[in-house]
């Protein structure tokens, strides 16, 4: 366990070095102008987000899944093969399609979806969007990531790359910034140009683009929407603090608008 925390310390200076980076590249290639409130009221609560989850999640996320990798991954699909590039190759791209499939549940199920929805109300689109996520909704997805490395038969230090690669490109597709030939870089993988449609405001909209790096599942499941949004963030959504943002799971979109009389009562029977 102790070697798997030092590796958790690795990656958090990865991430760091990555992140001052990303918001250089935002201050100097912006894509999209950001009021600077609202950028700072932005920029306060992600990081807030992520700092408090990084504590809460220090003991679950990637210590569960080495300790899960190093002790039962040889019952997995790729158990029984042999270690090399094929191995490495099969397990990147199994991992990547299982988070894939996670996020696309996350739009479709209401009780994931209520945990889910907090890192798309963020009303603005820059690096920190990337740390924003409620804790609840990491720690189910660390469930089930564990799963998948058991059922897929995921050696340790391949989970290590993987979770070291998204998070590379959580932090990467949120960036407010764009560079030439995007489009065409965002048939291989996911860049901003494609992520940041699924921020948009409208449902129809940001339930797309579910890939975390390899964009080819969005193609091939059909999913895939290139557009660029007229609004980011959720309508009804608004969190300010930690507290609003952690309290906003538990109060549904459609409990919010039946409170404020936007959904229309069903005619009294005759």
């Amino acid at each position: 366990m102790a070697q798997s925390y030092g590796i958790e310390g690795y990656l958090f200076s990865g991430a760091v070095i990555l992140f001052i980076i990303l918001l250089i590249l935002e201050k100097k290639y912006p894509y999209m102008p950001i009021p600077k409130e609202a950028l700072k009221a932005s920029f306060k609560t992600n990081t807030g987000a992520f700092l408090l989850n990084n504590v809460v999640m220090s003991v679950l996320s990637l210590s569960s899944l080495v300790l899960v990798a190093s002790n039962y991954s040889h019952y997995g699909l790729l158990g029984d093969m042999n270690d090399g590039a094929l191995k490495w190759i099969l397990s990147f791209v199994l991992f990547d399609f299982a988070v894939y499939a996670w996020h696309y549940l996350g739009h479709k199920y209401e009780w994931i979806w209520r945990f889910h929805k907090i890192h798309h109300s963020d009303k603005s689109y820059h690096v920190t969007t990337g740390l924003r996520f409620h804790v609840l909704d990491q720690a189910i997805e660390v469930l089930v990531k564990c799963i998948c490395v058991v059922a897929f038969g995921v050696p340790a230090s391949i989970v290590v790359i993987c979770e070291l690669v998204r998070m590379f490109f959580v932090l990467f597709h949120h960036g407010n910034f764009t560079f030439p030939g995007e489009k065409w870089v965002s048939y291989l993988i996911i860049t901003p140009y494609l992520h940041r449609a699924h921020h948009s405001t409208l449902r129809e909209e940001h339930d797309s683009n579910y890939g975390i790096v390899l964009s080819i599942w969005d193609q091939i499941f059909r999913t895939r929407q290139e557009l660029v949004p007229a609004t980011i963030g959720l309508d009804l959504i608004e969190a300010e603090n930690l507290v609003q943002l952690f309290s906003l799971a538990f109060l549904t979109e459609r409990k919010m608008a039946k409170f404020l009389h936007l959904v229309p009562r069903k005619k009294d029977k005759l």
